[in-house]
């Protein structure tokens, strides 16, 4: 994480958030950065509008990326890496001075005690309760090592979360991960909440999408950032907010609004009625939701 030197070239295995974020910012710094990621397209938990908007931006901006491919051999070499990449039938070579490895989170649970406790662990991941309860009775676990979202705001919920618990607060709800937003500090930024069209649609819901792009939008283009687009999805029957997805400028910033209206169980109506302030990002967000209904103002 702190190198000596930039590299010239890097590597990175692996395009969820993690990567995506090394990748943005090694290619900023001028590296030359090649992105594989074993399935289909890039930043995969993402809506899929989303993922293709971010991998034309990214290549945009000259990063190499390979999706449905798989790094099966890393060769070292004195000051470099030879991969071997190989995607359905072929195969090839690419070297590199570096390589970042981002395909997944373990936990460090090995040596701290746990073994002569009823904690339970479940591929690295300690098992807890909807209360943050381990097996182990009075010993709780909350963040990375409970599993995902491997979030920074999902851990701190759960901390505070946890211990008005333990404080036997009665107000407390347990954590619906429906309702964390997740952000990707890459650029563009990306960022969303809920659900994906696609999985929404899988979960058995009559949906309705909308969209607005930043150029738009008279404040990103004031930024000189018009380059992006704001995604909303509903529920067909009855309204209800079920995701919301950017990519774009400040985005991470924005998203919050939707985390608000999600987790109060907003509707498109809450949302219509809103009075947006202009000049300003967020107008996309009430342009979005004015679209899946037909009714977008300033396009």
């Amino acid at each position: 994480m702190v190198p000596e030197k930039l590299p010239k070239s890097l590597l990175v295995i692996g395009s969820g958030a993690i990567g995506i974020e090394f990748a943005s910012f090694y290619r900023d710094l001028g590296v030359e950065v090649t992105v594989v990621e074993v399935l289909d397209r890039v930043l995969p938990v993402e809506d899929e509008e989303i993922s293709a908007f971010a991998t034309k931006a990214c290549e945009k901006q000259g990063m190499k990326i390979f999706t449905s491919t798989q790094v099966k051999e890393l060769k070292k070499n004195a000051d470099s890496v030879v991969a071997t990449l190989v995607q359905g039938d072929k195969s090839q070579q690419l070297e590199v001075e570096r390589v970042i490895l981002a395909i997944g989170i373990v936990g460090n649970v090995e040596n701290i005690g746990l073994e002569k406790t009823k904690v339970k662990v479940d591929r690295t991941h300690i098992v807890i309760d909807q209360w943050c309860n381990t097996g182990e009775p009075g010993m709780y676990a909350i963040g990375d090592v409970v599993g995902p979202p491997w979030l920074a705001h999902k851990a701190m919920h759960e901390g505070v979360m946890c211990v008005e618990r333990i404080a036997g607060l009665n107000t407390v709800h347990p954590l619906d991960v429906g309702n964390i937003p997740g952000c990707t500090y890459c650029r563009p930024q990306v960022a969303s909440v809920g659900l994906t069209e696609a999985k929404a649609k899988a979960a058995g819901y009559q949906v309705r999408v909308g969209h607005f792009p930043f150029i738009g939008n008279g404040k990103a283009i004031a930024l000189g950032e018009p380059e992006g687009m704001v995604k909303t999805v509903f529920d067909a029957k009855t309204g209800e907010l079920l995701g919301a997805h950017m990519v774009g400028a400040e985005v991470t910033e924005l998203i919050q609004g939707y985390a608000i209206a999600k987790t109060m169980e907003g509707t498109e109506q809450e949302l219509m009625a809103t009075i947006f302030p202009h000049p300003t990002l967020s107008e996309m967000m009430h342009e979005s939701v004015l679209d899946a209904y037909g009714r977008a103002l300033h396009i």
